[in-house]
């Protein structure tokens, strides 16, 4: 087996992903291109495994970490999201940087100076 095939496989299926998280606006998507991006690890981990002809098998010992890191990622990640969207009412990466109460406004919150006051006495 040639090296280059699932090199090259790897290489756009990660581009792809960066192409995902840079582009999406959407967390469920921007998980799914992560995600993406980790399968082309996996895929070159394997790939040079086999090309390596490693007696140990590392590269698919390292992948199925890779894989159970993937999956506690997606958990974590898919609950964040819900909760996002509980609080938000929409899953957009531009309000999940907003942090804070969304009931709040900004007149209601205490800035700069006031903030710090507040610190102080309590």
């Amino acid at each position: 087996m040639h090296l280059a095939y699932p090199a090259v496989l790897a290489v756009l299926l990660f581009s792809v992903g960066v192409y995902g998280v840079l582009a999406r606006r959407n967390v469920i998507l921007v998980l799914m291109s992560v995600e993406l991006m980790l399968n082309a690890v996996n895929l070159d981990l394997v790939a040079f495994d086999v090309w390596l002809r490693d007696s140990l098998h590392a590269g698919q010992a390292l992948t199925l970490f890779t894989i159970t890191i993937a999956a506690a990622e997606i958990g974590l990640g898919l609950a964040i999201v819900l909760l996002l969207f509980r609080a938000r009412g929409t899953a957009d990466v531009d309000r999940a940087t907003e942090l804070g109460d969304p009931a709040e406004t900004a007149e209601e919150a205490p800035t700069g100076a006031e903030a710090l006051k507040g610190q102080a006495a309590a």
